[in-house]
C-alpha cells in the first residue's frame, strides 16, 4: 500500500466520524460508487416554507375617477370590480398621489413617492433630490421580497417607472423591472401607449405587437395583456402547482389614448346626451343609495371655469356626449379583460386562496383634455390649440376611438365622473385627484362580503399590507442595501373588523406645485393651477390660497373652514412643510409643460453634435439627441449605392400624432414628413434617386433656435439639393410618450399615410444614419 492509500483508508475515514456535524451527513468516498447520494435541496419556496401562501393579484387601472365604477355608483358597467367588491370589501377612503409613475412607485415601495425620487413621472424629472426619477436602492419594491422568498412573480402592462434615459438597450436595467422583483415583464414602459399599436416591451426587449388577440379578433393591447397574464399564471400552476405567484396587472388603460373595440364604445351610445351634470348627480345618489358615502355627504359644486352642460351649443353636446361614450368603452372593455384573469383564478381552483387588491385608478379622471377635449394628447404637451371644426369632424364620421385617433375627454367629464369630490388628477390639493375606489377580496381571509371600510389608506400602505398577507417582512437588507423603513402600514386588521383603528393618520401630497396635507381628520390644501393648463401661474408659490376641511364631517370637502380657524391651518401647512421636508419634495417644483424637454435630464446624447446609429436601432424619445428646434441633418449612408426599386424608411421618430419621418417612396423619391400634432408636412424631391447614390440627406434648418419656429428643409442626394420645402411650426417639447426612433424601419404608427409600417423596412443596403447638429439658422 502507498503512503496516500494508506492515509485515506486509515485517516479519513476517522476524521469523518470525530466531527459531530459531519457524522450525519452521507458517507463521501472518492467516487460515488464507494459514497452515499446527499438529498437533492428542496425548492426555495419549499424551503422557505411558503408553499400553499395565499396568490396575489395586484390590479391597477389608470386616470379612473372615483365614480366611474358600477359598485361606486357610476353609470358605466364594471364586472370585475364590481364583482370583486361584493365578495369582499370596498375602501372609499383610499388615497393615490395624484400622478401616475408617483403612485406607481409608492405602490412597488411602500415608499412615499419624493422618498422614492419620483416626485413627478418619468419625462419631467431633474436633477433636484425627490424628482430624478431613480428608484433609490434602498427602498426596494414588496415583489422583490416575495421573488427571493419563491414566488412566482410576473407584471403585465404599464410600467412609468424607468427612466426616460435609461430605458435603451444600453441600460442600465437595475430599475427594470426584472430587477424590481419581476420574473416576467410583458408591457410598456411610457406614461402612454396606442393600445392598437403599442410599443412592448418583453423583459428588457423591445417587440412588435401580435396582429392579432389570441381568440383572432383585432388587437387590442389590454386583451392581450389578459391573454399573456392567464396564459402565465396557468403555466406556473402546471408547473408548481403548490408555488404561489404574485401577478401585478396594470393597463394603460384609461389613460389617453381612449381607444376601445367599436362594439363597447357602441353600447353607450346615446347614454350621456344628458350630460355631465346630471352623471355626476345620479352618480352621487347612487353611492347614498349604496352606503358608499356617509347620508350627510355633499356633491360639491362645479368649479366656475368648467360650462354647465345646458349652456352648450347642440353641436358642442353632440362632440363631447360622444367623447363620453368613447371612454365608457374604453372603461368597460379594460374591466372585462381583468374579469377574465379572475376567471382563470377560479377556473384553477384557487379564487378562495387568492387576494385580489383592484386600485380603480393611479389617481382621479383625468382633465388634461381641456374644455373641448382632444383628437391628440400631443397637441396638450406641445401646447398647440386643434382646431374645433377636425373635432366635429371626427365624431361624425363615427371613428373616435379607433386607432386614427389619440384622443381624450373633456375637463368637464373628467370631474364629473370624480363625483362627489372636488378637481381630478394632478389636483394633489384636492380628492378629485387622490381619492380612488379600491376594492379587496380574500376568500380564505375576508369572510364579510359586501363590506365598507372608511379607514384613512394610502398607496404606500398596499406593500407592507401585501407582505404581511403573504407572513413575510422587509428585509432591513437587500443584496447588501440597507432598506428605509415603509412609509405606509399594513391595514389587514380592518378585514375582519370595520371599525379598526386607522393607521395612516399623516400624509402629506403635492404634484405639480399642488399641495396636500391629511392630519388625523383634517386637510388642508393649496391648489396651484387648472390641470389642463400647459404653464404654471406666476403667484408665487408661498403666497399660495390654502383650504381647510374637516374630513371626518365633511366626507366630499364641500366646507371651506379657512376662514374660520386660520390657526389650525397654520398648524395643518407646517405640517406639510415639515413633512415635504422629511421626505425630499422641497424645493417644490410647479413647472409644467417645459419641463418635457429631454435636456432637463441626465442623456445619452449630452456633449454631443454627431450621432451615428446603424441599421435597424430602436431609440426610445429619452435616449435621443434633442432635436425640437435645434438646426439638424440627416445623412443616410448606403452600402452598395442605391439601386432602382428600393424603398422604404431611413429615419423616423414618434409617428402618427407627432414626428418626422425621412424615406424613399414606392416610386423612388425622396420625401420628408413632419407632423406637428394638427397636419403633417410633406416635401418631396423633384427627381427620384439616382441609381448608384451613396448619399441621401435631409437637412432641417430652424428659422430660429426657439420653441415653434417654422424651418426650411433640403433633400439631398451626394449633396446636391433635389428638394426644398417649409415647415410652418415646429413642436417644442416631445413627439411620443412610448414610440421610439428608428433606422431603416418603422415601428408603431407611421407619421403618415405615404407608406404602412409593416412595409417600412428598407430595402437596400442601409449602412448608418447619421445625425448633425448644425450651426446654421435661417434668421440671423
Amino acid at each position: 500500500m502507498n503512503l496516500n492509500s494508506k492515509w485515506m483508508s486509515t485517516w479519513l475515514p476517522c476524521a469523518l466520524l470525530a466531527t459531530p456535524a459531519l457524522a450525519q451527513e452521507p458517507v463521501k468516498g472518492l467516487s460515488v460508487h464507494d459514497s452515499e447520494d446527499s438529498k437533492p435541496k428542496e425548492l426555495n419556496y419549499q424551503t422557505n416554507g411558503i408553499a400553499g401562501n395565499p396568490n396575489i393579484v395586484v390590479i391597477l387601472t389608470d386616470d379612473v375617477g372615483f365614480a366611474q365604477m358600477g359598485a361606486t355608483g357610476g353609470q358605466i358597467k364594471t364586472p370585475a370590480f364590481d364583482r370583486i367588491a361584493e365578495d369582499g370589501l370596498l375602501y372609499n377612503r383610499f388615497h393615490t398621489t395624484a400622478l401616475s409613475s408617483p403612485t406607481r412607485a409608492a405602490l412597488l415601495t411602500g415608499r412615499n413617492h419624493h422618498h422614492a425620487e419620483t416626485g413627478v413621472i418619468m419625462e419631467l424629472g431633474n436633477g433636484n433630490e425627490g424628482y430624478t426619477s431613480m428608484l433609490p436602492d434602498e427602498t426596494a419594491s414588496f415583489a422583490k421580497v416575495m421573488q427571493d422568498a419563491g414566488y412566482s412573480t410576473s407584471w403585465f402592462g404599464k410600467n412609468h417607472n424607468v427612466p426616460a434615459w435609461e430605458a435603451t438597450i444600453t441600460g442600465p436595467f437595475n430599475r427594470w423591472p426584472n430587477e424590481l422583483g419581476f420574473d416576467y415583464f410583458y408591457g410598456f414602459l411610457g406614461g402612454d401607449t396606442d393600445q392598437f399599436h403599442p410599443a412592448l416591451v418583453e423583459n428588457r426587449t423591445r417587440i412588435e405587437a401580435p396582429s392579432t388577440n389570441a381568440d383572432g379578433s383585432p388587437y387590442h393591447l389590454t386583451h392581450d395583456m389578459a391573454d399573456k397574464a392567464i396564459s402565465y399564471i396557468e403555466s406556473v400552476d402546471a408547473l408548481a402547482p403548490d408555488k404561489p405567484f404574485l401577478l401585478y396587472f396594470s393597463p394603460g388603460a384609461v389613460h389617453a389614448p381612449h381607444q376601445a373595440p367599436k362594439e363597447y364604445i357602441e353600447k353607450y351610445k346615446g347614454q350621456f346626451d344628458e350630460g355631465w351634470d346630471v352623471f355626476r348627480e345620479k352618480a352621487f345618489a347612487n353611492m347614498k343609495v349604496k352606503g358608499i358615502i356617509p347620508e350627510n355627504a355633499e356633491l360639491t359644486p362645479r368649479p366656475a371655469n368648467l360650462p354647465a352642460w345646458d349652456s352648450l351649443t347642440d353641436e358642442q353636446r353632440m362632440v363631447f356626449a360622444n367623447m363620453m361614450e368613447v371612454f365608457a368603452g374604453f372603461t368597460e372593455h379594460t374591466d372585462d379583460q381583468i374579469n377574465r384573469v379572475y376567471d382563470a383564478v377560479e377556473e384553477m381552483g384557487k379564487l378562495d386562496n387568492t387576494v385580489f387588491i383592484y386600485m380603480a385608478g393611479d389617481n382621479g379622471a383625468s382633465a388634461e383634455g381641456g374644455m373641448d377635449g382632444l383628437l391628440n394628447e400631443m397637441a396638450l404637451f406641445n401646447g398647440i390649440e386643434e382646431p374645433w371644426e377636425d373635432k366635429v369632424a371626427a365624431v361624425k364620421s363615427g371613428t373616435l376611438g379607433s386607432e386614427l385617433y389619440f384622443n381624450h375627454m373633456p375637463a368637464a367629464w373628467a370631474w364629473a365622473v370624480n363625483s362627489p369630490y372636488q378637481w381630478t388628477k394632478q389636483v394633489s390639493s384636492h380628492l378629485g385627484g387622490v381619492r380612488n375606489a379600491m376594492a379587496i377580496s380574500y376568500p380564505n381571509g375576508i369572510k364579510e362580503k359586501g363590506g365598507i371600510r372608511s379607514q384613512f389608506t394610502h398607496v404606500t400602505d398596499i406593500a407592507p399590507t401585501i407582505l404581511e398577507i403573504a407572513g413575510l417582512e422587509m428585509p432591513k437588507s437587500i443584496d447588501g442595501v440597507d432598506q428605509d423603513p415603509f412609509d405606509g402600514t399594513s391595514f389587514v386588521s380592518s378585514f375582519e373588523d370595520e371599525h379598526a383603528e386607522e393607521k395612516h393618520t399623516t400624509q402629506y401630497f403635492e404634484i405639480l406645485g399642488n399641495l396636500g396635507i391629511y392630519h388625523d381628520g383634517w386637510w388642508a390644501g393649496a391648489m396651484r393651477v387648472e390641470p389642463w393648463e400647459a404653464a404654471s401661474t406666476k403667484i408665487d408659490l408661498m403666497d399660495m390660497e390654502w383650504e381647510l376641511y374637516n374630513l371626518e364631517e365633511d366626507f366630499s370637502q364641500a366646507h371651506n373652514l379657512a376662514a374660520e380657524m386660520p390657526k389650525k391651518l397654520e398648524y395643518m401647512k407646517h405640517m406639510f412643510f415639515a413633512e415635504a421636508a422629511k421626505n425630499k419634495a422641497l424645493p417644490i417644483d410647479d413647472r409644467r409643460a417645459e419641463r418635457l424637454r429631454s435636456t432637463n435630464r441626465p442623456s445619452l446624447a449630452s456633449g454631443r453634435t454627431t450621432f451615428k446609429y446603424p441599421n435597424g436601432l430602436r431609440i426610445p424619445e429619452g435616449g435621443t439627441p434633442f432635436i425640437k428646434f435645434i438646426s439638424h441633418q440627416f445623412t443616410a449612408k448606403l452600402d452598395e449605392g442605391y439601386k432602382r426599386g428600393d424603398k422604404g424608411v431611413l429615419i423616423t421618430q414618434g409617428g402618427r400624432f407627432a414626428g418626422f419621418s425621412l424615406f424613399v417612396d414606392k416610386s423612388g423619391y425622396l420625401v420628408y414628413v413632419y407632423n406637428d400634432t394638427t397636419k403633417p408636412y410633406i416635401i418631396k424631391s423633384k427627381t427620384k434617386v439616382s441609381a448608384g447614390a451613396k448619399e441621401m440627406q435631409a437637412k432641417v434648418i430652424m428659422d430660429e433656435m426657439k420653441p415653434y419656429t417654422p424651418a426650411t428643409i433640403q433633400l439631398m442626394v451626394d449633396g446636391k439639393i433635389v428638394g426644398e420645402g417649409r415647415i410652418g411650426r415646429t413642436i417644442p417639447n416631445i413627439y411620443s410618450l412610448d414610440e421610439t426612433l428608428d433606422v431603416g424601419h418603422d415601428t408603431g404608427t407611421s407619421v403618415c399615410d405615404l407608406y404602412k409600417v409593416k412595409d417600412s423596412k428598407y430595402t437596400g443596403l442601409l449602412k448608418r444614419v447619421t445625425i448633425d447638429l448644425i450651426e446654421e439658422y435661417s434668421v440671423k
